[in-house]
C-alpha cells in the first residue's frame, strides 16, 4: 500500500511513462543478449571516440534530463531481470533522444585492486545532469562515447 501512494504521489510524466520504461528495459536487456554491440551502436547515438564531451543543454533540457534520469533508476528497481547499467543507459539514450536532449553515453573500465578483474559500467550524461550510472568519468576509464547525433558540444573532460 506504501508503494502505492508513492506512486500516485509522482509527477504526471513518471506516471505515464513507467510501464513504457518497465517494457523499454526488457527490450533493452533483450536486444543486449541477443544482438551484436555493433548492431545495438544505432541506439547509442553517434560515436565520439574516446573523449568525453559535456553536451550544452537548457534550462529546460536539464529538467527533462533529470525526469528522465530519476523514471529510468526508479523503474529499474522494479524488473523482475536485472537491470544494470548498460540497460538503463542505453532505456535512457531513447528516451532522451525522443526528447531531443542531448546527451553522451560512455563506457568505461577499471581494475578491482582486491581481485585485478576489469570492472565494465555505462552511464549517460545530460549537460552537468548525471541520468543514469552516477557520475563516473573520475573512477573508469572512458574506453568509448557516443553523442545524441548533432550535438553542441562545450568542452572535453
Amino acid at each position: 500500500m506504501k508503494k502505492l501512494v508513492a506512486f500516485l504521489k509522482k509527477p504526471m510524466f513518471f506516471k505515464l511513462w513507467f510501464i513504457p520504461v518497465w517494457l523499454l528495459l526488457g527490450a533493452s536487456k533483450s536486444l543486449i543478449n541477443l544482438v551484436s554491440f555493433r548492431r545495438l551502436e544505432r541506439f547509442m547515438g553517434t560515436w565520439h571516440g574516446v573523449s568525453p564531451a559535456v553536451p550544452l543543454v537548457t534550462s529546460c533540457q536539464q529538467e527533462r534530463a533529470r525526469y528522465i534520469g530519476h523514471l529510468v533508476r526508479h523503474t529499474a528497481q522494479y524488473t523482475p531481470w536485472d537491470s544494470n547499467c548498460f540497460p538503463q543507459a542505453l532505456t535512457a539514450a531513447m528516451l532522451l533522444r525522443l526528447y531531443r536532449v542531448p546527451y553522451v553515453l560512455c563506457f568505461g573500465l577499471a581494475r578491482n585492486q582486491a581481485t585485478s578483474e576489469y570492472l565494465a559500467h555505462a552511464w549517460v550524461t545530460s549537460g552537468p545532469v548525471v541520468v543514469t550510472g552516477g557520475f563516473s568519468f573520475n573512477i573508469y576509464s572512458v574506453v568509448a562515447c557516443y553523442l545524441e547525433p548533432d550535438v553542441s558540444i562545450a568542452e572535453s573532460l
